[in-house]
């Protein structure tokens, strides 16, 4: 390995990227656009779920039903209607997604101590944001009625009764249970993989498009020094778009940042080497800058958005797809940024998803330079 060499191939890629303004705005700009697109647009909180209510029974009790949801912060009572079909006009024009209705004889049922019934109409298109404004509707139900049970027995045996169960709640590592803190951490990982893949997939392929490659095989140079010179300055600006990203999710959209700061820098190190590296493999296998960036995009956007765990829970794939997760180092990064931001946990915990980021960068550094050592004998 000669430094001299390598340094030498380093400034050469530094110089055509400062020579590249567009090129170089997009590798520090659109980092900072996606965090503030996906952390301001994505969010997976349901509330104020616009609702509204059909009162059929227009009495005092069905009037403290309707208290009850619009003092409640998960939903949004846009009006009471006075049909059944109103409501069905507002979900068909996507204006309400939860219908209550109260029939007429709510309140004579309940005094009389009877089960009275509430009906709860949901547009069902998106069913995951559906079932959880149901949860939401039928808890508030629930602890409603129990309310109305125990005034009722209060009131026939003359004193208070108490629950027999007092359940108190403590949510751990994200008591505010926003979705910010969640998606944030790993939309770093997705940015990182994305830029280092695209930025270094077209370096090798737009050396043979240009015809400077056989410059290159006429020098000493060896294949790592022309995988490690190139990848040097795009390393660099890595490191700035991580520095970045980590600085906007912590001071920007206030995501605790629980463990080792120290940890989190040489994990992504690890993690930002190994998808340079493959930018590198996709750029020597194809040789063409166009069929380089579209291969870039299809195994690094797509697997670290979809298959990583950033947004969507591994354990709830079909086996035969967390299987295939086991092949998308992103997947480890994301669990390495979310245990050091939310959970504050180190290498004591993340050793075994540390070592396998090592094991990503390794391996593809050594298919990078095997198949560089193929293309220049």
């Amino acid at each position: 390995m000669n430094l001299r060499r390598m340094r030498a191939v380093a400034r050469k890629e530094f110089l055509h990227i400062l020579r590249d303004p567009r090129s170089l705005a997009m590798a520090l700009g659109l980092p900072l656009i996606m965090l503030l697109l996906f952390g301001y647009a994505l969010t997976l909180d349901v509330d104020r779920i616009p609702t509204l209510i059909y009162d059929a029974d227009h009495s005092p009790e069905s009037r403290e039903l309707i208290r009850q949801f619009q003092g409640s912060r998960y939903f949004q009572v846009l009006g009471l209607v006075n049909q059944y079909r109103t409501i069905e006009r507002k979900v068909d024009l996507d204006q309400c997604l939860l219908g209550v209705v109260i029939p007429q004889d709510y309140s004579r049922k309940l005094l009389l101590g009877e089960e009275a019934e509430v009906q709860l109409l949901l547009d069902g298109s998106d069913s995951n944001t559906a079932s959880i404004a149901l949860g939401y509707a039928e808890a508030m139900l629930q602890t409603y009625a129990l309310e109305l049970q125990s005034a009722g027995l209060n009131r026939k045996a003359g004193g208070h009764l108490t629950p027999p169960l007092d359940a108190r709640l403590r949510v751990w590592y994200n008591s505010e249970l926003k979705s910010r803190n969640y998606v944030v951490p790993g939309l770093i990982a997705v940015i990182l993989m994305i830029i280092a893949a695209l930025l270094t997939s077209l370096t090798i392929a737009r050396e043979w498009e240009m015809g400077t490659m056989e410059q290159l095989l006429s020098t000493p140079l060896r294949p790592a020094e022309l995988v490690l010179g190139k990848m040097t300055s795009f390393f660099m600006l890595g490191l700035i778009d991580m520095l970045v990203a980590i600085g906007v999710g912590v001071f920007i959209f206030h995501v605790p940042l629980r463990g080792n700061p120290l940890f989190l820098f040489l994990t992504g190190c690890v993690f930002l080497f190994g998808a340079l590296c493959w930018g590198v493999l996709l750029s020597a296998l194809t040789r063409s800058q166009l069929l380089a960036y579209q291969m870039g995009m299809l195994s690094s956007f797509l697997p670290a958005f979809l298959l990583s765990g950033f947004i969507y829970s591994i354990e709830n794939m079909p086996v035969v797809i967390r299987v295939v997760t086991h092949l998308v180092p992103a997947r480890y990064f994301v669990t390495v940024l979310k245990g050091v931001f939310l959970k504050g946990i180190g290498i004591e915990v993340l050793w075994g998803e540390v070592v396998l980021l090592f094991a990503f960068a390794g391996i593809v550094f050594f298919l990078a330079t095997r198949k560089l050592r193929q293309k220049l004998s």
